[in-house]
């Protein structure tokens, strides 16, 4: 049987989940298929830290590793874009790609592959936080910034740190079958395929902080009464604004409309219902402001592209009620 070389590029303070995750991924269907060997490889010999204080013995230097290498993945980490400046290194990626039958990365390190050019023309995804870094540094790339992962031709990406994983696992569905990559799954406690996108983890992302101190006052009102009127003119009211000029003011200094920001809320507000508790759904869309289970699952379906039964299912410890 022909091995399969897959080699790691890591750097100093990287992320050790980007690496540990899908590591033990293809170690797992290694175990299964026979055929797998798994290197990591460094800009210079000896220990290279990661961002948590581990450190790991790099298998070789970018000096050493030659030969054919099957599937060529960057990590990524807080040490990335200084490895973006490293120009041995990320040569060294650009030539090992053009001769791997695959190249990925996981997280930030897309933002190594995109030193190295290997995104241009291609869409690509990484952390939610970082996708309009990524877009606005490297304009030849297409962000997509919701899958957990996107395959573009030979060249695959993954969204944040634990999405690697789920990068590791399709591409061991790609090379021997979704029997093997559901032993794996079983074995690592994971979802064959994770349902939805990084809207899930992120459907409330941080808004920017208004400087004024009414505006505020109103965003602290609406994370703690989802379930009142949250409608415009009640919360120009209590912001002490015209409706028009609090509609403008509220979205220059959050970079949201009055509406989708409300939404969100109600949303996050559900999401921790569901986490937390065993409440009906329809209590759930009645505290959270959504009226009815309708409402409440169609904004779940639009905003967290889960169903809310769904989005309990895989993310609460507790046994809903009927």
């Amino acid at each position: 049987m022909t091995s399969r070389r897959i080699v790691f590029a890591v750097f100093p303070d990287f992320q050790i989940l980007d690496l540990t995750g899908p590591h033990e991924v293809f170690t797992q269907a290694g175990r299964i298929t026979g055929g797998v060997v798994i290197e990591t490889v460094a800009g210079a010999s000896g220990p290279v830290s990661s961002s948590g204080g581990l450190a790991i013995s790099p298998t070789l230097t970018v000096d050493e590793a030659a030969g054919p290498v099957d599937t060529l993945i960057a990590v990524g980490g807080g040490g990335v874009h200084r490895a973006c400046e490293d120009a041995r290194f990320v040569d060294w990626l650009a030539r090992t790609a053009r001769n791997a039958r695959r190249t990925a990365s996981v997280c930030s390190g897309a933002f190594l592959l995109a030193a190295a050019g290997l995104l241009d023309g291609r869409r690509a995804v990484t952390h939610w936080s970082r996708c309009d870094e990524l877009a606005e540094r490297y304009p030849q790339v297409t962000v997509d910034p919701d899958p957990i992962f996107v395959r573009d031709g030979d060249v695959w990406t993954s969204a944040g740190i634990t999405a690697g994983m789920d990068l590791a696992l399709a591409m061991t569905e790609d090379d021997h079958g979704p029997e093997v990559s559901r032993a794996v799954a079983r074995q690592m406690v994971m979802f064959v395929q994770r349902p939805g996108g990084q809207a899930q983890f992120s459907a409330q992302l941080a808004a920017q902080r208004p400087e004024r101190s009414a505006l505020r006052d109103v965003l602290g009102w609406i994370a703690d009464h989802p379930d009142s009127d949250l409608t415009v003119p009640t919360l120009a009211a209590r912001a002490a604004m015209s409706e028009r000029n609090f509609t403008r003011v509220f979205r220059a200094e959050t970079g949201h409309t009055p509406a989708a920001y409300v939404e969100n809320a109600r949303i996050e507000a559900a999401r921790r219902l569901l986490e937390t508790t065993a409440i009906t759904l329809e209590a759930v869309a009645q505290a959270c402001g959504f009226g009815t289970v309708a409402t409440l699952h169609r904004s779940f379906r639009r905003t967290v592209q889960v169903t809310p039964g769904e989005y309990r299912k895989y993310f609460s410890a507790h046994t809903a009620l009927v």
